[in-house]
């Protein structure tokens, strides 16, 4: 913090807000992240203004391009708000009917067609919808005012057209032991001190995707809490540029190619994900924004319901499955190979994974059912399958990507060699593919594919394809809670005409 700036470590919930100006499109959001004097570290360095670090930008890109779609294609992007009456980013709407969430995974996996990483909003959309009814419940066990808290918290937001983002994930320490157990109690979110104003909270979110570029964060429970836990039992929201915070940035793989001169190399030069660890040492949550605390009893069912919409959400991967079964028929066709009757089964393959996802997760969000509140949910068992095929699928088409794109993809000359005066001439002799397609073309696909499958954006489309909302376990775990076997042994006792064991069967 300068010398000169105002102490917003007290802030109160009119002042957080006060600070806002509504964004309106991704040049206006890309503006709203700039001068916010956070504290940021890449590569051992703190980044004076993330903003123009050419790690971070394409992720605020990607970021920018949700606005961008909503201005374009306001039926898909955006939803009318019974809150403030007016219509709102999608990323901001409360699934108000199954409908709602069929067009939320339709827009998201038109935003994965666009960018081809991770756009960075699933887990906040998911964030909002759940606190909808988990602060409903609250309220009529202990007879609390969170949902109030939440519906004028969301009000803001939905006005101000704001990013919201999910800290949920804590670093755990030692795995067999409680948060209430661990050596050291930061290694969980967990409520420091209360006063009259509001609570602190201490403790890491780990991974977590977009926090850099995100305008509030909620913190929420990783886990199920016990009473001994009851101080990690905490939801608030938290501006991005609160005092206390701190980011240190991910790396990713071939993430230093964005710091070069060109563009060809970095396969896809204007949008990538962000992953982010970020700290928050002693930071004030007015009680306005206060959304649980000490309820230890519904976290479960929280991180239950969360993983219910955002292991639907995951529909967004189809998005980037899109563009790999355009890319790797694109390249066939320049290397002249796309007649060949194994590169068309290849792409059938390709194209059956990845509709397998969408239907799972489409038909995820027609079977939602209403809770006490009001709002929608994802069929849970149709949701973990979704997430369960992600584990999987991306990892195959990426496969048969790297198959039809050849061993060029991973052995191709830089772009300062294509340039250069000398070997330039050469490579563009030997490196031409069919006739009629610039062997620039070719330079540029291969390097999309290996952008996606190998290198920065390889985040985005497999690696938190597996670990992403729960690892495969977590679905297995789940699918294994909702499969209702007895039920189904039942079907087929009646079928075959097998007498049912009361005792047995109960």
């Amino acid at each position: 913090m300068n010398a000169t700036a105002p102490d917003r470590r007290e802030e109160t919930a009119v002042e957080r807000w006060a600070r806002f100006k509504p964004v309106t499109d991704g040049k206006s959001y890309i503006e709203s992240l700039r001068g916010r004097d956070v504290t940021v570290y890449l590569f051992g360095e703190k980044v004076a203004e993330p903003v123009d670090h050419p790690i971070i930008r394409p992720s605020i890109n990607a970021l920018a391009d949700t606005y961008d779609l909503a201005v374009e294609d306001p039926e898909l992007a955006t939803a009318h708000s019974d809150l403030i009456g007016a219509p709102v980013n999608r990323f901001l709407h409360i699934v108000g009917s199954p409908q709602d969430l069929v067009m939320k995974n339709r827009m998201q996996r038109r935003m994965g067609q666009r960018t081809g990483t991770c756009f960075q909003r699933c887990a906040g959309l998911d964030t909002i919808s759940v606190l909808h009814s988990i602060t409903y419940d609250i309220d009529e066990k202990h007879g609390t005012t969170y949902h109030q808290r939440y519906l004028d918290f969301m009000k803001q937001a939905q006005a101000s057209n704001v990013i919201i983002g999910a800290g949920m994930t804590d670093p755990k320490g030692d795995r067999s032991k409680r948060p209430s157990e661990q050596a050291d109690p930061d290694l969980f979110m967990h409520v420091a001190k209360r006063t009259e104003q509001g609570l602190y909270v201490r403790g890491a979110k780990a991974h977590m995707t977009g926090g850099l570029n995100s305008h509030w964060i909620c913190v929420m429970p990783t886990m199920n809490l016990g009473p001994a836990d009851s101080d990690y039992a905490i939801v608030g929201m938290v501006p991005g540029d609160a005092e206390g915070l701190t980011y240190i940035y991910g790396r990713q793989s071939c993430d230093t190619r964005a710091m070069e001169k060109g563009e060809i190399d970095k396969g896809n030069a204007r949008f990538g994900g962000q992953e982010t660890l970020v700290v928050f040492d002693d930071v004030f949550i007015p009680w306005e924004h206060v959304l649980m605390d000490g309820e230890h009893e519904f976290a479960q069912e929280m991180v239950a319901r969360f993983t219910s919409y955002h292991r639907a959400s995951y529909v967004c991967k189809t998005g980037l499955g899109d563009v790999m079964v355009g890319a790797a028929a694109a390249i066939a066709e320049y290397n002249g190979a796309d007649q060949a009757s194994h590169v068309k089964d290849k792409l059938v393959e390709m194209t059956h994974l990845n509709e397998t996802i969408f239907s799972s997760a489409i038909a995820s969000s027609h079977e939602a059912k209403p809770l006490a509140s009001g709002i929608y949910m994802n069929d849970g068992m149709l949701a973990n399958v979704c997430k369960h095929n992600v584990t999987r699928f991306p990892y195959e088409i990426s496969r048969l990507a790297q198959d039809l794109a050849g061993g060029l993809m991973v052995t191709l000359p830089s772009e300062a060699d294509f340039e250069h005066d000398v070997a330039g001439p050469i490579l563009k002799k030997y490196f031409q593919g069919r006739a009629n397609v610039p062997v620039e073309h070719r330079q540029r696909m291969l390097r999309l594919i290996e952008n996606m499958t190998l290198g920065r954006n390889a985040v985005g489309y497999l690696t938190e394809s597996l670990h992403g909302a729960g690892s495969p376990q977590a679905q297995r775990i789940q699918i294994l809670r909702q499969m209702e076997v007895e039920r189904k042994k039942g079907y087929a006792e009646a079928l075959a005409g097998v007498g049912r064991n009361e005792e047995r069967a109960g």
